[in-house]
């Protein structure tokens, strides 16, 4: 993740205070839910590339002896593996 988890819950407090206050949002829920919803989405979109890395390494693990073996460059492979997901599934970082 790029920020620290610790600034998402501000970081949702804030998108949903300004959404208020310039009554672009008419909420139906408690604006603390709200915050609560927000901050889940957030988190889910900022952990993306988390879960995408981590499935390129898994992946990468299963040819491990080959990689080392033809002593392929790690990064470059993680790198292009990680490029062909994110263009297979349409992934925005």
């Amino acid at each position: 993740m790029r920020i620290p988890r610790s600034w998402v819950r501000p970081m949702a407090r804030r998108i949903i205070g300004d959404l208020l206050k310039k009554h672009y949002i008419e909420p139906k829920i408690p604006e603390e839910e709200l915050v609560d919803l927000t901050h889940d989405i957030l988190l889910d979109e900022l952990l993306v590339e988390d879960r995408l890395n981590e499935e390129v390494r898994e992946i990468l693990k299963k040819y491990e002896s080959e990689i080392e073996g033809k002593r392929l460059d790690y990064k470059t492979l993680f790198d292009m593996t990680k490029r062909k997901l994110v263009k297979e599934r349409n992934i925005i970082l």
